[in-house]
C-alpha cells in the first residue's frame, strides 16, 4: 500500500470509472482528496459516496479550471498529487470525423489535460506528482479511434517535456496507458449495445490475459506513482494493459 497520508490530491473526472477508483484509493492511502467533474449531480453523489470534497469544472473552458484552482486554493492552499484524469472517447472511422467531434475529444483530452497542468502549477508543492491518464491506443493503431489515439499521443508527447521542464521543482511527471477497462467511457461512446458487445468481444481477443482491466487495477499504479515511493520516476509511460501491446 502506497503511504500518501498528509498528502493533497486532486483528481478530474473523478465521479466515475478510473477517476473515481483512484480517488477511492488515494483516500485509502490517507491523501486528502478533491474530486471534479463536469456534471453538478454526478460530482455531487461520487463525492458523497467516496466521503471527499467534490468540484464542478469542465476542463475543455479555460475559465472554468480557473475557477476550479481558485476553489481548490481556498479549500487546501496548495495541492502535492494531480491526476489528470478527464477524458472523452467517441469512435468515428477516419473519412466521417466532423470538426466538432474532432474538438470535443482534443479539447478535454489534450488541451483540458495541458491547462488544467499550467493552471495548477503555481499551487503545486516543490516535489508533487502529477499523473496524466493516457491510453495504449497512442501507439495500437486501432480503427476508430484516430482522433483519440491522436490526443493521447499527444498527452504522452507532453508529458515528457513537462518532466523536463518541470524537475528543477522536483515535481515528477508521468503518465499511465491503460488498455480496455471496465469504466462507463465504452457506454458514453454513442455505441448501441450490439456495437459495444462486437467491440468487447474483438478488443478482449487481443489482451494476453484475455479479459478486461479493473479501474483499480489501474488506481493502484496511479497511487505508487504519486507516493513518495516513486521519486525517481518521472518522464515515464507505463502500460496496464493485460499485454495486449504485445499482441499488436
Amino acid at each position: 500500500m502506497a503511504n500518501l497520508s498528509g498528502k493533497v490530491a486532486v483528481v478530474t473526472g473523478g465521479n466515475s470509472g478510473i477517476g473515481f477508483a483512484t480517488a477511492q484509493k488515494f483516500k485509502a492511502d490517507g491523501a486528502n482528496v478533491i474530486i471534479t467533474g463536469r456534471s453538478a449531480e454526478k460530482v455531487e453523489k461520487a463525492a458523497q459516496e467516496l466521503g471527499v470534497k467534490g468540484l464542478v469544472a469542465d476542463v475543455s473552458d479555460l475559465a472554468a479550471i480557473n475557477r476550479l484552482v481558485e476553489q481548490v486554493q481556498s479549500e487546501v492552499s496548495s495541492v502535492d498529487i494531480l491526476f489528470i484524469n478527464a477524458g472523452v472517447f467517441f469512435p468515428t472511422p477516419v473519412g466521417q470525423i466532423s470538426e466538432e467531434l474532432y474538438d470535443t475529444q482534443m479539447n478535454i483530452n489534450f488541451k483540458g489535460a495541458v491547462f488544467t497542468l499550467e493552471k495548477f502549477l503555481p499551487i503545486l508543492n516543490e516535489g508533487a506528482s502529477i499523473i496524466n491518464l493516457s491510453s495504449i491506443n497512442a501507439y495500437t493503431g486501432m480503427a476508430n479511434t484516430a482522433i483519440y489515439a491522436a490526443s493521447k499521443a499527444a498527452m504522452n508527447s507532453y508529458t515528457r517535456t513537462a518532466a523536463t521542464e518541470l524537475a528543477p521543482r522536483k515535481i515528477r511527471v508521468n503518465s499511465v496507458n491503460p488498455g480496455p477497462i471496465e469504466t462507463p467511457i465504452f457506454s458514453k461512446s454513442g455505441l448501441s449495445e450490439e456495437q459495444l458487445s462486437g467491440f468487447a468481444e474483438s478488443v478482449q481477443g487481443k489482451v494476453l490475459l484475455n479479459r478486461f482491466g479493473k479501474p483499480a487495477e489501474v488506481a493502484s499504479l496511479v497511487s505508487f506513482l504519486a507516493s513518495d515511493d516513486a521519486q525517481f520516476i518521472t518522464g515515464g509511460e507505463y502500460n496496464v494493459d493485460g499485454g495486449m501491446t504485445i499482441l499488436n
